[in-house]
């Protein structure tokens, strides 16, 4: 017996030496390649923050650009035609080749997004910058695979490291970009085997933005109180609600959409039709308050109590924007129509304004994007952990609340939300459009 214990205690010894070994070869062979695609990713969220504060200084210095936002629709719609079908589908794409790798996404697909989300915001669209900074990461970190001919898994890795760099890079938030690149994929599912190159990519596309000089815009949650029975109850009530909206939100953008590819053959006059109704708008509420990015409003969101119906007003022009086929994204709007609902509902329940702005600002997203633990730990990177508590609970409650949804219909669904009910098998089934 002491023998046969002596034997399997040096074989287990020498098998956890191999694994060390294995694993110590894999980390110094993904530093680099994870980096490169962050360096990649951070420069290309560089250029795209610079060139988006760039449209809104022109836009808000020369109203009459609105003017020609129909047309500038009809410019993007031609140039995704004639330039780019094969990327047309965009983060959905990026999401579908990581669960299903089969060919180098084209190059062409970051500076065709740079430009068609430039032109959407210099003309008054209202639309977000995380597809452009997912598409730019992922699709230039896919162009490594090329020279190293990465089989197929490693290239998926490749390709989440690329959503991870590009999203921590364009918000500032590495620890909420490299968990995103994880968990965007699957409803309750993380994919562990990319968990180094994800954090490496993150942090190294984030560093790679800062040393280009380019600053992200700070929110400051100005109150928060010891949390007590009454501040979780709040924070779960605020948690539905803000549940309830991301689910509204996917899905009016998604039926936006669907009805414009239904009455609309030709795909470039879709914006240029959407174009016209968000011109329109404008000049029946007689304000830019919902068009671009929207900052300034988020920013007053946590500082001062604004109108309760600022959120339904970003709502509708952003599923309208992007329905109709604008380029960009959906989270910052989703950050605007959070943060200003969360500020109406401090009217009702009994938390500080600023918190559940902030509250709002991760949880709506949360919901709509189904990414729970992302959304935490971008409220703890933004606004604080103690903050970051309240967010927490409202980021799992709006994630459960949202339903099978989300903005993008690639996700597909690892395990359902609620265990009692009968979904397909894991990683088949994708959200519904």
């Amino acid at each position: 017996m002491p023998e046969t214990s002596s034997t399997s205690h040096k074989s287990a010894t020498h098998s956890l030496t191999i694994g060390s070994s294995t694993t110590f070869v894999q980390l110094l062979r993904w530093i680099p390649l994870a980096t490169l695609a962050g360096i990649l990713a951070g420069t290309a969220s560089a250029l795209l923050l610079v060139s988006l504060n760039l449209a809104t200084t022109l836009r808000e210095n020369h109203p009459w650009l609105l003017y020609l936002l129909a047309p500038a629709g009809l410019v993007v719609g031609l140039l995704y035609r004639h330039f780019g079908a094969s990327v047309e589908a965009g983060s959905n794409l990026i999401i579908d080749e990581i669960h299903n790798p089969q060919a180098v996404i084209p190059l062409r697909m970051t500076p065709l997004i740079l430009l068609g989300t430039f032109i959407t915001h210099l003309f008054g669209g209202s639309a977000g910058r995380e597809g452009t900074a997912i598409q730019t990461g992922a699709s230039l970190a896919d162009q490594l695979s090329i020279p190293l001919r990465l089989a197929p898994a490693n290239r998926r890795i490749l390709l989440m490291a690329g959503v991870s760099a590009g999203f921590a890079s364009v918000f500032g938030t590495p620890l909420a970009g490299a968990v995103f690149g994880l968990e965007v994929l699957a409803i309750g599912s993380l994919s562990y085997e990319a968990l180094f190159p994800c954090f490496i990519a993150a942090f190294a596309g984030d560093l790679t933005t800062r040393a280009w000089h380019v600053h992200h815009t700070l929110y400051q949650v100005s109150s928060v109180p010891a949390v007590d029975v009454r501040g979780i109850l709040s924070s779960i009530a605020a948690g539905i609600v803000f549940g309830l909206i991301a689910m509204a939100f996917a899905r009016t953008t998604h039926a936006v959409s669907a009805f414009a590819k239904r009455h609309i053959a030709y795909a470039p006059l879709r914006p240029f039709a959407g174009g016209i109704l968000v011109t329109l708008a404008v000049l029946a509420i007689g304000t830019t308050r919902y068009i671009g990015l929207g900052i300034p409003t988020i920013v007053a969101s946590f500082q001062t109590r604004l109108p309760i119906y600022d959120f339904a007003a970003k709502f509708l022009f952003t599923a309208l924007t992007l329905g109709t086929g604008f380029k960009g994204g959906e989270v910052t709007p989703l950050f605007f129509i959070g943060s200003t609902l969360g500020n109406a509902l401090s009217n009702l329940l009994p938390l500080p304004p600023s918190l559940l702005a902030g509250m709002g600002f991760v949880a709506v997203f949360a919901g709509a994007a189904n990414t729970p633990i992302a959304s935490t730990l971008m409220a703890v990177e933004l606004f604080g952990a103690e903050a970051g508590a309240y967010a927490g609970i409202a980021c799992v409650v709006s994630y459960l609340f949202s339903g099978h949804s989300g903005i993008y219909h690639a996700q597909r669904i690892g395990n359902s939300k609620y265990p009692q009910q009968n979904l397909p098998a894991a990683l088949e089934a994708k959200l519904p459009e």
